[in-house]
């Protein structure tokens, strides 16, 4: 490339090729390489080339010549510019170190043009950024109505929801899924989205609460209709919590009657019980169809109709719970109030498929034996007492016969308290508060207590001939013929008149037809089956064989015995009419007041108890 160079340059000063090779192989070693490059001195080589010697010769001196006057134009010019020359030094200098600071602040600007081009970008970013954001606000700008609309969705939906107004409220609820669904990258609307979340929580706590409260069926259905298009429970678990927002509601009434006097409580319980419940059941029945036939599936695993059967179940147990627990406590002698309220309850829960009368029985037999139980048990106790204190000593001339004849004349078809056990106190007392507990027990007389009746009566018999023993044992040492002649009489008035007469009333209490009829046999094979209403005579008997006169035996005609016993019961069984039972509390009323006069004063406070039974029975 410089030899391509270097020809152009020739040719153009006009100098053949092929003479300056020629040229330049002659002077070779006559002057230094570089020289060549010169384009001046080629060109002087060429003129010399064409000089004469002559001229040749005359070249060095003329040269010489030129460069002495070449070197004297330069002194005289560096003497007469030498200032000249000093302030270029001086410029040179200055340039020199102002092209030195150029070069220093060049670099620096190097340096800080990466950073600088950085800083340009960013800018860049953030010009298009504002842009964007100018351009958003713009439009936001130009939309304003419409975004403050969604951006007080929250405010107006919990507005809606604490006034009542919840159609509205599932509107904006709605409006707002379809929001999240369009638009659930955006923060806004996710804010938004949160909001009415917490307005739908606070509407449904508000109509679960509704559902505690005493509302009527509209609003019932207005509520359950609420809850469906929230979307929040499906069908069973909508059921579940109908029926325990009803409950609760339920319970807070029960929990508010006063459970101070049991009676008070169960019969306030039963009347709360039997209306509210029976409305919680009607209202079930018409917001929840178990028999539409649209809502059965295939697929259908949750049995929703067991769900409402359950929560009745409970409900009846929880019932009957508090009725076991009140009659435990003691209702005095209003049971068959009590029982006639229950009934009519479980009557009326039969319309709804719920009757529960069959299960009120044996807890009603349970209490009317508990509580007979007892009066029996205080009976003998008394009669134990009176014994302690009783000595035979000569009752007044004919006691038991002279009242007798001052009572009304005796009735067909009655029954009257043996008047000849005035004569002995203890027996009287004894059978009056035994009289007590018959009359206690005839409100409330369950036919299957027959047998437990009978064996409880001849269980405190058997007592009651042991005591008697135990008095005969005690005092036998101490007898005259006139107090052994008493306690013969004693015994015998308490095995042929108290215990016929208990038999009577417990064939009045239990009538043998009604037996027969229940157990599938004649009446005259009851006796066949044990102690079912009629007392076994014989135990007592045996005990006071050793005191008791002998009887002659008298052999009846031939009949046979079965026909004599059957006549006895169809007797027996004519004395059961409501005339009679009448009859028989006013002779017991009488036969009590008798008995106030006989008795000392420490036994007439346990008599009148007895009087006033009686009386609160024939009043009822």
């Amino acid at each position: 490339k410089p030899e391509a160079v270097r020809s152009i340059k020739m040719a153009a000063l006009g100098i053949d090729v092929e003479d300056e090779s020629i040229l330049a192989s002659i002077f070779r070693d006559s002057f230094p390489e570089n020289w060549r490059e010169n384009p001046d001195f080629t060109l002087y080589l060429s003129e010399l080339s064409t000089y004469g010697v002559d001229k040749l010769s005359r070249e060095p001196e003329r040269l010489a010549e030129e460069r002495a006057q070449i070197l004297e134009q330069t002194q005289e010019l560096a003497f007469c510019n030498y200032k000249t020359f000093i302030k270029t030094a001086e410029c040179t200098k200055e340039i020199y170190r102002d092209f030195g600071l150029v070069e220093k602040h060049v670099s620096a600007v190097l340096d800080k043009l990466p950073g600088l081009s950085e800083k340009c970008k960013r800018f860049i970013m953030e010009t298009e950024e504002t842009g964007a954001s100018r351009r958003m606000n713009s439009l936001t700008l130009n939309r304003h109505t419409e975004i403050l609309e969604i951006l007080e969705i929250p405010q107006l939906m919990d507005t809606c929801v604490r006034n009542g107004y919840y159609e509205e409220a599932l509107e904006l609820a709605s409006y707002v899924k379809r929001l999240e669904k369009k638009y659930a990258s955006i923060p806004v609307i996710q804010g938004i989205v949160n909001e009415v979340r917490s307005s739908a929580q606070l509407m449904l706590n508000q109509l679960i609460q509704q559902l505690r409260t005493n509302i009527q069926l509209p609003t019932c259905l207005r509520v359950i209709g609420y809850l469906r298009r929230m979307d929040v429970f499906t069908e069973a678990e909508l059921r579940i919590k109908f029926l325990q927002a009803r409950d609760a509601w339920l319970k807070s009434i029960l929990g508010s009657i006063s459970d101070s006097d049991p009676y008070f409580h169960i019969t306030k319980t039963i009347e709360a019980c039997r209306v509210h419940l029976f409305d919680i059941i009607t209202q079930y029945r018409a917001i929840f169809s178990d028999e539409d036939p649209l809502l059965l599936t295939s697929n259908h695993i949750v049995n929703e109709s067991a769900i409402f059967h359950g929560w009745v179940v409970q409900k009846v147990s929880e019932f009957l719970g508090i009725l076991e627990m009140d009659l435990e406590k003691g209702v005095g002698s209003r049971l068959d109030s009590l029982l006639g309220q229950c009934m009519y309850f479980g009557l009326s829960f039969s319309r709804v498929g719920a009757d529960f009368r069959g299960q009120l029985a044996p807890m009603f037999q349970k209490v009317a034996m508990d509580t007979f139980v007892k009066a029996v048990q205080e009976a003998m106790e008394k009669f134990q007492e009176d014994m302690n204190l009783y000595t035979l000593i000569s009752p007044p001339s004919m006691l038991g016969s002279n009242i007798h004849m001052t009572l009304p004349t005796e009735q067909p078809g009655t029954l009257q308290p043996p008047m000849v056990l005035l004569d002995f106190p203890p027996l009287a007392c004894f059978l009056n508060n035994n009289l007590a507990a018959f009359n206690d027990l005839r409100l409330c007389c369950p036919i299957a207590l027959a047998q437990e009746v009978t064996i409880c009566l001849e269980d405190a018999l058997v007592k009651v001939t042991k005591l008697i023993l135990a008095f005969h044992r005690a005092e036998e040492t101490a007898f005259s013929a006139k107090e052994l002649e008493l306690f013969i009489q004693f015994c015998i008035t308490f095995t042929e008149d108290l215990v016929p007469y208990l038999n009577r009333c417990l064939q009045l209490l239990f009538p043998p037809a009604q037996l027969a009829q229940i157990l599938g046999v004649p009446p005259t094979q009851i006796h066949k089956y044990g102690s079912i209403g009629c007392i076994n005579k014989d135990v007592i008997l045996d005990l006071l064989d050793f005191i008791l006169p002998k009887k002659e035996i008298i052999i009846p005609p031939k009949k046979s015995l079965d026909e004599e016993l059957e006549k006895i019961l169809t007797a027996e069984s004519t004395l059961h009419s409501p005339g009679l039972e009448t009859n028989n509390e006013l002779l017991s009323e009488q036969y009590s007041a008798v008995m106030s006069s006989v008795v000392p004063s420490d036994r007439t406070e346990e008599v009148k108890p007895g009087s006033s039974d009686v009386d609160e029975s024939a009043s009822s």
